[in-house]
């Protein structure tokens, strides 16, 4: 199973970044595109893959309101070139790059239409805009492949549309092998009903990690990126009482609490009713031991890969720096 990690890219800092994940033997990394809370993603992850040779790079994730598919697809078949293969097409609905513009998440419908336009683009097709035949005219000279688009998913509709139409799929139902395990096989009966062959898809699911022996500081180290992600189980239109209990205790709380302003951080108003029970449920929160066993639960289960969210924005950066050194150093060799 492979393992990369997803992290935010400060102004200046994501050549270095891109080095220390390359260097410490991660498979890839992801960069958020937020663009009212972190520099310009497509440029971050051209100046990572001038700094590296080897790590996977990708948006984690884009999304299909705030750039036209073809300026998507054309941004990620050029990071697919400068990078010499390298690059991943991350997409969701929409979470914070679109709050911050006061809009809400794409309609499941819309975004299936816009995936569709953009495998499109990206295959070097031509796409009908009203009428109009669109394609990128520069795609037929390239000589790399087409990057795969991976779709991030956490309710049924959403599962379904990334069976359908992505490259792969990662789910963001958190870490609970048994929780995982299920959804993972609603999405490959999904795969099956559309008429594509499941083995031919990449299965992953975004892991919301710290590793610290001290496992009260890793629970509250975590518990803000796991409440970020949880939220998406509490997004309009999620049926909670088809949630694990854990999961929609969460959800009721963090719908009628969550503050966007405190997005992804520790210690915050929203965070009190993300219990311990909750985040080790949730999560993956104490030893490497610990990290090691859960993630090779998950590995179990047939997934070809995890975005590990080391923590949440706030945390203490000793804490961060040391747990990803021991993610790289302890946990991720036992899972290769």
């Amino acid at each position: 199973m492979d393992v990369g990690v997803l992290l935010f890219a400060p102004p200046r800092q994501a050549a270095p970044l891109a080095q220390l994940v390359e260097g410490l033997g991660f498979w890839g990394l992801l960069f958020p595109d937020s663009q009212n809370l972190l520099p310009e993603v497509w440029g971050q992850l051209m100046l990572a893959a001038a700094a590296t040779s080897r790590v996977v790079l990708g948006p984690g994730v884009t999304n299909s309101l705030t750039r036209d598919p073809a300026v998507t697809a054309s941004a990620a078949l050029a990071l697919q070139v400068e990078s010499g293969g390298r690059a991943l097409v991350g997409i969701g609905r929409g979470d914070s790059a679109v709050q911050r513009i006061g809009k809400r998440e794409d309609p499941v419908a819309s975004f299936e239409r816009y995936l569709t336009m953009l495998q499109s683009y990206l295959a070097g097709d031509v796409v009908d805009r009203d009428g109009f035949a669109s394609r990128l005219e520069w795609q037929p000279r390239l000589t790399v492949q087409k990057p795969p688009v991976m779709v991030a998913a956490t309710g049924r509709r959403v599962v379904e549309v990334a069976a359908r139409r992505a490259d792969a799929v990662c789910l963001a139902v958190g870490a609970d092998a048994e929780h995982v395990g299920a959804v993972l096989a609603r999405a490959r009966d999904a795969a099956r009903a559309a008429g594509r062959d499941a083995r031919a898809l990449r299965w992953g699911a975004f892991v919301n990690c710290v590793i610290h022996d001290d496992v009260r500081v890793a629970r509250d180290a975590v518990r803000g990126s796991a409440a970020s992600f949880a939220r998406f189980s509490a997004l309009p239109g999620s049926r909670l009482a088809d949630l694990p209990a854990p999961l929609a205790a969460a959800a009721r709380w963090l719908r009628e609490h969550y503050d966007m302003r405190d997005h992804t951080r520790t210690g915050v108003a929203h965070t009190a009713g993300i219990g311990d029970e909750f985040v080790d449920w949730f999560a993956v929160a104490g030893t490497a031991a610990h990290a090691r066993e859960h993630l090779q639960r998950l590995a179990v289960l047939g997934l070809d890969f995890v975005w590990v969210i080391p923590g949440s924005s706030n945390m203490p950066r000793d804490v961060a720096t040391g747990s990803l050194q021991r993610l790289a150093t302890e946990v991720v060799p036992a899972l290769r």
